[in-house]
């Protein structure tokens, strides 16, 4: 990833004319309920179709978006991308978005979404954002207020890629969230190793007591499938059941 970001970075800053000439395209990975395998709805993902690089995925362009000043700007625009295209899902399907520190950290950042959201026509209560742990790094009052104004909103909150970097667990207790997501590390080993599978079982046994239910993604066995499962986990997503897709395949998947 790093000799490509430094390649673009080396072109100069491009990436908000690529978002303007429509270069951004939202996918969706597809998110099924434990341990009935039933499809409950999807994560938005960014994807660059460079028009001579080809596919950029979403860690590089967020990279790149970070060293040009353009984080919030480029997931603003996959989010409203995202909600445009989820009005024709059908109603028992979920939206997960995701929310970069950037746009938290800003003063109006709860009241502008709620508003993007109202404009719409979407129901609060159909969507989840999804934050990472670098959030948890700023300002965590502020924090906690903006996802409390979303969740009043009746939208759900989760603490994405969890386990991935350093989490003081005190920050579960002080933040409104409904989801812990695992990050993909956690799930890995947990066929082969005992000790990964403790600590798995450790996180669910800690999030039940929180009353947060558990995410488990980068599924991409069946066995990693029915651990996850067995110990508890709500969700999955990954490549075990379905790749990040285009809105129109996911609609036909929905509907199937």
């Amino acid at each position: 990833m790093f000799d490509r970001l430094e390649s673009f970075l080396a072109d100069g800053p491009f990436l908000r004319a690529a978002i303007a000439a429509g270069e951004i395209e939202t996918v969706f990975q597809p998110q099924y309920a434990l341990p009935a395998d039933i499809l409950v709805g999807a994560e938005a993902l960014a994807r660059w179709q460079h028009p001579e690089r080809g596919e950029i995925g979403a860690q590089t362009l967020f990279a790149l978006a970070a060293e040009e000043g353009v984080t919030a700007e480029l997931s603003r625009h996959v989010a409203l991308s995202a909600f445009e295209q989820f009005r024709s899902w059908p109603q028992h399907l979920r939206l997960s978005v995701n929310v970069t520190p950037e746009e938290v950290e800003s003063e109006d950042f709860a009241s502008r979404f709620l508003v993007e959201i109202a404009e719409a026509g979407i129901d609060p209560a159909r969507l989840t954002a999804e934050i990472t742990e670098e959030v948890l790094l700023g300002d965590l009052p502020h924090a906690a207020t903006s996802l409390g104004r979303l969740q009043q909103a009746g939208m759900r909150t989760a603490l994405d890629d969890f386990g991935a970097g350093f989490c003081n667990f005190r920050y579960l207790k002080m933040l409104p969230l409904n989801y812990l997501k695992l990050d993909r590390l956690m799930v890995d080993g947990i066929v082969e190793d005992e000790r990964d599978l403790a600590v798995l079982r450790g996180i669910v046994a800690m999030a039940n007591a929180l009353g947060l239910d558990v995410i488990a993604e980068g599924i991409e066995r069946e066995g990693q499938r029915a651990l996850v499962s067995a110990e508890g986990c709500n969700t999955y997503q990954g490549f075990l059941k379905a790749a990040p897709m285009s809105g129109r395949r996911f609609l036909a998947l929905a509907n199937a």
